[in-house]
């Protein structure tokens, strides 16, 4: 069946995040450090108002844009903890996740043979994402001796006259990194003088260790140029509700109402009904899952360092970006080694584009317990690789 399929899908490698993920599906005695996911329990305040909604029979349609309650709600949250404001009517949009919002921007904006500009390492999907709607990635690497920070100059370097989108991402998937507002502004002036749209993916904007996140769009003069995505899978423990928005200039938030309207239609009313209420009454279940976090990342990062692996420290998001490359072993030698043998499960760093091989990723969403073990587990992993290179 596969000549039915065109070349270009066929070429798409799969994710490698889920490739890791499929591998300890179903296994009891291996430790995953593998996917994204809070291991908590949605709360249950959020739970209660889907189910309130579903005993009254809220079951239908929802306006294309989302729930106007929800709405207002988002621009609500967005103007008193990053103040940027939106107007709730034309300026934010309800998605299926934050991950159909980025594709909607990116089909909003890119015509075939535009350039989009992506620092890597970065989240998997950006790149095929763009190369489906027939834009060309280009790839910026970050470096952790730059805490993997964008650079202006890197910036300005990859910027062509073809040039028309950068996408940001920070806090950031898979490194932890974070951008302040005196590391954007030099980025917001070349992105002026450019004339570039940016997409700001802030989906772990609430885990931000060091205080508080800095939205891009809040710069002067980037909150037209922005269109800022986020949702409420990571930080209010939503994952399987598939709850995202994007909130931009109304011309290009219309656009991908257009877009939304002919292939989903909408977001699932009973996902919107717990968004409202996580943002309206679920703060302080957010602040708590937030503060275990980082008493995570701390018990991570020491643990990473006290085994002999160079880690920088990562001040968002809920991963740990270790180097491997002392071990002498490729990024993808080191995962596959580490599960086999070490029975613990993470990511290669390559399959994070520039910059991420001689890395590994490893979620620090799970249990203290889990990550105690993992660490020891690790560690012994490591100390074997040692002893037989020495050997």
């Amino acid at each position: 069946m596969k000549r039915y399929l065109t070349p270009f899908v066929q070429a798409i490698p799969p994710s490698g995040i889920r490739k890791f993920f499929d591998l300890v599906s179903g296994s009891k005695d291996i430790i995953s450090l593998g996917v994204g996911e809070p291991d908590f329990v949605t709360p249950w305040r959020f739970r209660d108002a889907a189910v309130n909604g579903l005993e009254q029979g809220r079951t239908t349609y929802t306006h294309n844009a989302g729930l106007p309650e929800l709405r207002e709600a988002i621009a609500e949250y967005l103007y008193n903890q990053f103040a940027v404001k939106y107007e709730p009517r034309d300026e934010v949009l309800v998605t299926v996740g934050g991950s159909e919002a980025i594709d909607l921007a990116l089909r909003a904006l890119v015509s075939p043979g535009d350039e989009v500009l992506v620092p890597e390492p970065c989240y998997v999907s950006y790149s095929p994402i763009t190369a489906i709607g027939g834009g060309i990635p280009v790839g910026i690497e970050t470096f952790a001796k730059d805490q993997f920070k964008l650079r202006a100059d890197s910036l300005k370097a990859a910027i062509t006259p073809r040039t028309k989108v950068l996408i940001l991402s920070y806090p950031s998937n898979p490194t932890g990194g974070i951008m302040t507002r005196e590391d954007y502004e030099p980025i917001a002036k070349l992105v002026e003088e450019h004339d570039l749209i940016v997409i700001s993916d802030e989906i772990y904007a609430e885990l931000s260790y060091d205080g508080k996140h800095c939205s891009f769009a809040s710069l002067p003069g980037m909150r037209d140029r922005t269109i800022l995505v986020s949702g409420f899978s990571k930080a209010f423990a939503m994952t399987g509700w598939r709850m995202g928005y994007a909130c931009g200039h109304p011309d290009i938030i219309g656009a991908m109402l257009k877009i939304h309207q002919y292939t989903v239609m909408c977001a699932p009313v009973m996902g919107q009904l717990a968004a409202i209420e996580a943002l309206k009454n679920g703060m302080e279940e957010k602040d708590r899952m937030v503060e275990s976090y980082n008493q995570r990342r701390r018990l991570v990062v020491k643990g990473f360092r006290d085994i002999g692996l160079d880690i920088h420290e990562p001040h968002g998001a809920f991963y740990a970006f270790p180097s491997i490359a002392k071990t002498g072993l490729s990024s993808e030698e080191f995962a596959q080694r580490l599960l086999v043998e070490g029975k613990v499960a993470a990511v290669p760093g390559h399959v994070f584009g520039l910059g991420g091989e001689g890395f590994l990723r490893c979620s620090y969403a799970t249990s203290v317990a889990n990550l105690t073990e993992a660490i020891d587990r690790i560690g012994a992993f490591v100390h074997t690789l040692r002893a037989t290179q020495n050997a």
